[in-house]
Parts: structure tokens; C-alpha cells; sequence
């Protein structure tokens, strides 16, 4: 399983990178697709940026974080990570939809990768918890 979670974690990556080139792109956004879904609209906006670096530049860092995690079998202090990570997402999601009133691909992407592995992590840690549980109470 931690093998799937580090491929989930390089998508948000490549997710996130995407997102990034687009905060820096200075010409027409190829993703400009309609009036309702313009990355360059909402990677330009100020709710794209915290503390002065750009939140992509954030998904990458906690991407990179979750993939070394789930490496190393940390998943329990993964699961605090990919949950705050899928609260940040859903309040992102919630700006674009009534803030800026314009959606953008990567931005949606980055809260499926990050939904799917959040139920992934939650699994283990409850399936975990149970082994431990069965293990301790048979003797």
C-alpha cells in the first residue's frame, strides 16, 4: 500500500508543479477553457499565495512529505498531514467556487489525489489498530 500512496503522492505533485508554472506563467493560460474554469485566474488570485509563497509551492512541499512518510510507514502522522492537507484543499475549493466564482483543472485534481489518500491512510491506521488491538487481547 505505501507504494500506491507515494504514486498518489507524485501525482499531487505533478499536480502542484502544474499548478506552480501556471502562478508564474505570464501569457494566455492553456487551461483557459471557459468562463468558469481558468487556472491563470485563480493562481493569480491572492488567495494563491500564503505567507508570500505560493500554495502549489505548499501542495509540493506536503506531497513530498506524504511520500516519505508512507516510505517509511509512518502512517499515523500521515494521517494528521493528509487530513490537513484535505481540510486546506476543501477550503480552497470552497474560495474558488464562491469567491472567485472560477474553477482551475489543478486545483480540482489536488482534492481528489488528496481525498482518495486520506481514506487510503485511514484505512490502515484503523486496520492497524485493530491488528493490535486482536493481537494484544489473544494470548
Amino acid at each position: 500500500m505505501r507504494y500506491v500512496l507515494v504514486v498518489l503522492a507524485a501525482l499531487g505533485i505533478a499536480v502542484s508543479a502544474l499548478a506552480l508554472r501556471e502562478h508564474y506563467r505570464t501569457d494566455a493560460s492553456p487551461c483557459s477553457i471557459n468562463d468558469k474554469w481558468d487556472c491563470g485566474i485563480v493562481n493569480h488570485s491572492p488567495y494563491a499565495v500564503l505567507w508570500k509563497v505560493p500554495v502549489a509551492t505548499v501542495g509540493i512541499a506536503g506531497y513530498l512529505l506524504m511520500a516519505l512518510l508512507s516510505l517509511r510507514r509512518g502512517y499515523r502522522l500521515m494521517l494528521v498531514l493528509v487530513l490537513v492537507g484535505l481540510g486546506f484543499s476543501l477550503y480552497l475549493a470552497d474560495i474558488e467556487a464562491h469567491i472567485l466564482g472560477v474553477w482551475c483543472i489543478y486545483c480540482v485534481a489536488s482534492p481528489g489525489v488528496i481525498t482518495v489518500m486520506s481514506l487510503l491512510v485511514l484505512g490502515i491506521v484503523i486496520l492497524r489498530a485493530v491488528r493490535l488491538k486482536r493481537a494484544v487481547a489473544s494470548p
